[in-house]
């Protein structure tokens, strides 16, 4: 004789019951999800900067697109400013998190960044300090970055990496990904060094930095979105920066990128430049 017990099974009136009660929760749980993003778009857009800073023969461009899944917004940012001895700063960079926390930490690195450069003008004295500021809040976060300063006297451009994507430079001899030498990411350890790269721009030329959504997708390898966006500014290193801004973050939506993605466009003429 089979003496297993069954379970009995609800009545049907029951079934419905407890598949509406999961229904609902699910339901909720994305509209919550859905409203985290929103804010986190919302919180990104405001904390760009709705305008760049230029000069003679400097024009300047920037995009912003977020990930095409829609859930991971926040992470990557730019910014540009005048430093208090009238050189501009400039910086892009991509915060490790997603959603609303990753939002809010990119303003914190931003006006980081902004207070440290009020205090000294050497790029790779920034991100150590900025670093060093991160690392004393003791965030689970951290962020990559590239910060340039341009001098418009010397013509100079001199920049530092924390863990940042290279940036590309296309001129009438080419264009080049730059491997320059730099540091950990902001906010990982403190005391970190960051060697600085000086080069002058000399010549008609564009400068252009990425963050890695736009050269990196699930099936699309960095090596070969670099070399797309370097071939890209190689043929456009003369086009209008705002064109030339548009066209690198087309690239993105060749990846299948999952991560947000921006694009800062230095557009120099050779100079002068004051």
């Amino acid at each position: 004789m089979d003496q297993r017990r069954t379970t009995p099974t609800p009545p049907p009136d029951e079934l419905l019951r407890r598949l509406g009660q999961l229904t609902g929760q699910v339901m909720a749980r994305i509209e919550l999800q859905q409203a985290r993003v929103a804010l986190a778009v919302e919180l990104q857009r405001h904390m760009l900067p709705p305008e760049l800073p230029g000069l003679p023969g400097l024009r300047t461009a920037a995009r912003y697109v977020p990930a095409q899944t829609g859930l991971d917004i926040g992470g990557d940012w730019y910014d540009a400013f005048v430093l208090p001895d009238g050189s501009l700063g400039f910086a892009i960079g991509d915060v490790q998190g997603h959603d609303v926390e990753a939002a809010a930490f990119m303003g914190m690195v931003r006006t980081g960044l902004r207070a440290v450069a009020g205090a000294t003008t050497d790029p790779g004295d920034v991100l150590s300090r900025a670093n060093n500021l991160l690392v004393s809040m003791s965030s689970d976060l951290l962020t990559t970055c590239t910060f340039l300063r341009f001098d418009p006297v010397t013509g100079e451009l001199a920049d530092s990496r924390a863990g940042h994507v290279p940036a590309i430079w296309g001129t009438a001899e080419g264009a080049q990904v730059l491997q320059d030498a730099g540091g950990l990411p902001l906010g990982l350890f403190p005391d970190g060094e960051y060697p600085v790269t000086r080069r002058r721009l000399s010549q008609e030329g564009a400068f252009v930095l990425i963050t890695d959504g736009v050269v990196e997708g699930p099936t699309y390898p960095i090596e070969k979105g670099l070399a797309r966006v370097a071939a890209l500014v190689g043929a456009a290193y003369d086009a209008d920066a705002d064109e030339l801004a548009a066209e690198v973050i087309a690239v993105a939506d060749l990846t299948g990128h999952r991560d947000d993605a921006a694009v800062l466009v230095l557009r120099h003429d050779g100079g002068p430049y004051a």
